[in-house]
């Protein structure tokens, strides 16, 4: 029996809408994860993430490891009240940036063997390793198992290997993790571009049996076109009375392409990447705040929004705070990208509910790709 009930409320095609009911709250899915990496989500704080309707954020086992490490968090109180989150925490393994950012890096059956990006030194990550960390240090709501994940294009061979490992470490994961009533563990589906290895690596998780399951693998240079036809059969490999979360995704017209495809649970950098760099998401598309245009323009991002940064400001002045580098254009731009992306899940959740999910999207992604 899965930790946490997941309640399928009203589908639409192969979309569906429902809720993952936590000790800590409700998760209405389709979901949006604001990434809190190093337990802060990038120049925002608590209340104002709160402020857009998020429902649960992400953190990092890598980096929180490293540093301030996953020992001084535990004696601190765990991360909910080390960074005063008082909302569900997933935490993903550190598989990817121990491939990504490590200096040194060594995968083998036992474990992953690299050396830390910040100071060179050497650190050790298993499954059981990577439990420990989350569930018991971190003290995460939603853990994820380790993974090994390859960048795309590869071949079926890589693929296959690194989809296999995973498998086994999915095992080791869960046999480390238990049964736990309060917090979920989630299987990772990997297997590249090939179909025949997506159904694999299902059908290995499916046997083992998971709280919830993640479509990783993608998002790592593949390009949209090339994610949506693994989207058009990933999704439905894995069991339709879980959650399914697809792993690092993404921009706006992708997160609505996958939700039509069936998938529940989203997470990305892109919302605070973008405010940091003068980029403000909004429903005809990304614009730079940095462009001479927006100098005198006295409208607001998004009159019809309730959060402060998106109708409070005008463009003429949040322009003015990018091209003078001040902090503060990086805070409202973060914010209010966040509550758009918060924003773009409640329309698709009521969309899906009055089953105009079709029309909803054609209309999104004409806007998107006009401006975009």
């Amino acid at each position: 029996m899965a930790a946490f009930p997941f309640k399928i409320d009203a589908t639409d095609g192969r979309a569906r809408t429902g809720i993952l009911a936590t000790p800590r709250g409700d998760i209405r899915t389709p979901a949006f994860m604001p990434v809190g990496t190093v337990g802060t989500v990038k120049a925002m704080t608590v209340d104002q993430v709160k402020s857009t309707s998020a429902d649960i954020i992400l953190g990092n086992t890598y980096h929180l490891m490293l540093r301030p490490t996953a020992e001084r968090v535990a004696r601190l109180g765990g991360l909910h009240k080390f960074m005063r989150w008082d909302k569900p925490i997933l935490t993903d393994s550190g598989g990817f940036q121990v491939m990504s950012l490590s200096k040194i890096c060594k995968v083998k059956e036992e474990a992953v063997t690299f050396q830390s990006h910040l100071d060179g030194s050497r650190h050790v990550l298993s499954p059981e390793r990577s439990m420990e960390i989350q569930a018991d240090l971190l003290g995460s709501d939603i853990v994820m198992q380790l993974d090994e994940l390859v960048s795309l294009p590869t071949t079926e061979d890589k693929a296959a290997d690194a989809m296999r490992r995973s498998a086994r470490w999915a095992q080791r994961c869960k046999d480390a993790f238990g049964t736990r009533d309060a917090q979920a563990l989630f299987g990772i589906q990997q297997g590249g571009t090939f179909a025949s290895l997506r159904q694999e690596s299902a059908d290995r998780l499916r046997e083992i049996g998971f709280d919830g399951y993640a479509i990783g693998g993608l998002a790592v240079g593949e390009g949209h076109e090339g994610m949506v036809e693994v989207l058009d059969y990933a999704p439905e490999m894995l069991p339709a009375e879980r959650p399914r979360y697809l792993m690092g995704v993404g921009k706006p017209i992708d997160i609505v392409e996958a939700v039509a495809r069936g998938v529940d649970m989203f997470d990305c950098v892109l919302p605070t990447r973008s405010g940091r760099h003068g980029q403000a998401w909004t429903w005809d598309g990304p614009i730079n705040l940095k462009n001479a245009r927006f100098a005198e323009d006295e409208n607001p991002l998004d009159s019809n929004s309730s959060v402060s940064p998106s109708c409070d400001y005008s463009k003429a002045y949040l322009h003015h705070l990018v091209r003078a580098d001040e902090i503060l254009g990086q805070v409202l731009l973060s914010w209010h990208n966040i509550a758009f992306f918060q924003d773009l899940m409640s329309q698709l959740r009521a969309a899906i509910a009055e089953g105009r999910l079709e029309a909803f999207r054609r209309t999104f992604a004409d806007r998107q790709r006009r401006m975009g």
